[in-house]
């Protein structure tokens, strides 16, 4: 056993050994049930994942899928916790809701440092799910996204790599019209995230953010996003609708850009680190034939990547509350993050994971990640707390109306800067 391994099991085992509850010993032949968004192929991995820990405790880990939508996942778990649901044990969260979740789940702060998960991970991450003192979730992994291109298509092509949203609009459009001419009438120029949900909120904050129109509501809760700047990145967005990414694009969350994308039918793709595996796998019509580099920059700013990841909470209503702590303290473990690396391409939250040589093996795209990581801008859920939900919705929903052509970018944010500021108390 290498020594990656030995210290694996061992901080595996210190895990399993925190299900004393009250004196109480640890249950056996439990269902612990987890709700988590159903993404790339986590779902197809999920067996092998929790496999170790089954053996283990003797228990069995039920995944319920959630609908890929963050939005959808969200309002469910609300109407889940308020009714104090017993059936679910564990919930998968996005890095934006611990503030408004808080409490509904159970304070890991001493169960996760018993098994050396605090120091293990980056510090920002364990602090962005501390509230009141509290861990109460555990990370999983972390996000970024990056800029996907067609290597292949800008060589022959002999096109640079953008870095500003005027020249990836310009080689979008050059190499798209090419294509065309060449016989290849489904190629696109570039695919995102339109829908309106809170994928969109992340594609509009970079966009504003790159502009150099802020972050929607500022660190000190004011709010910010009815400026000049900010209007002229949704209209640069609503340029790109029908001449160089798809109508539907319009309705495009993360798997369907990436169902383009791998179908050899885009040059360019904004998306998270996860789809970086699976455009390599062996059913991609562009294994080998693409890189990723940071998101391009605006006229007035830099280039910006929404912060997200993935964290693991324990509900205070679940049947199953101590074996669902394990559980989770399992799956933060470095043995967990690193399996997650190796076959999903989540980034681990564990810093000892990078240099890693079976993580970086199989993902030697991870050392680049560093770069987009720099221009990561987290979303606004730190200043306007448990009405984040309500802010970003009403955010994307009025980029959707920019984006698909019903409303001037002007007078949808001045109509936002008014529904913010009735909504935060300004």
């Amino acid at each position: 056993m290498s020594a990656f391994k030995k210290s694996a099991a061992l901080r595996s085992t210190a895990a399993l050994s925190l299900v004393l509850v009250a004196g109480s010993a640890f249950a056996e032949g439990v269902e612990v049930t987890i709700v988590s968004g159903a993404v790339g192929n986590a779902v197809a991995n999920f067996e092998a994942l929790v496999a170790p820990w089954e053996e283990a405790t003797g228990n069995t880990a039920v995944l319920v899928p959630m609908p890929a939508s963050t939005t959808d996942q969200f309002g469910q778990y609300r109407l889940w916790l308020a009714a104090q649901n017993g059936d679910i044990d564990l919930y998968q969260t996005d890095v934006i809701w611990a503030p408004q979740l808080a409490e509904h789940f159970v304070d890991l702060t001493e169960a996760a440092a018993a098994a050396g998960l605090i120091d293990a991970n980056f510090p920002s991450i364990i602090e962005s799910q501390t509230v009141d003192g509290k861990l109460v979730a555990l990370p999983l992994f972390t996000d970024a996204p990056a800029l996907y291109f067609r290597t292949d298509l800008l060589e022959k092509y002999n096109a640079s790599v953008p870095t500003t949203w005027e020249e990836l609009t310009a080689t979008a459009q050059m190499i798209q019209d090419g294509e065309r001419a060449a016989g290849n009438a489904e190629i696109w120029g570039f695919v995102w995230q339109g829908n309106a949900y809170e994928g969109l909120t992340c594609d509009a904050l970079e966009w504003v953010k790159s502009f150099g129109g802020g972050q929607i509501v500022e660190a000190d809760g004011t709010v910010s996003i009815n400026n000049d700047n900010a209007a002229a990145a949704l209209e640069m967005a609503r340029g790109w609708v029908g001449t160089i990414s798809p109508e539907g694009v319009l309705a495009y969350q993360e798997e369907e850009a990436r169902g383009v994308w791998q179908t050899g039918n885009a040059v360019f793709m904004r998306n998270w680190p996860y789809a970086y595996l699976l455009g390599n796998g062996d059913d991609s019509a562009v294994k080998g034939l693409f890189d990723v580099a940071p998101l391009p920059a605006g006229p007035n700013g830099s280039s910006a990547a929404t912060l997200g990841g993935w964290n693991i909470a324990v509900s205070r209503y679940g049947d199953q509350q101590e074996a669902a702590i394990s559980l989770a303290l399992y799956l933060g473990s470095a043995e967990a993050q690193k399996q997650r690396a190796i076959n999903e391409g989540n980034l681990p939250t564990i810093v000892s994971l990078y240099e890693d040589a079976d993580v970086l093996a199989a993902n030697p795209y991870m050392a680049r990640w560093q770069d987009v990581f720099l221009n990561a801008v987290p979303r606004p859920s730190a200043p306007v707390g448990s009405d984040y939900n309500e802010v970003s919705t009403l955010f994307f929903t009025a980029v959707h109306s920019v984006i698909s052509g019903q409303s001037e970018a002007a007078d949808a944010l001045a109509d936002l800067q008014d529904d913010l500021d009735d909504l935060l108390g300004n």
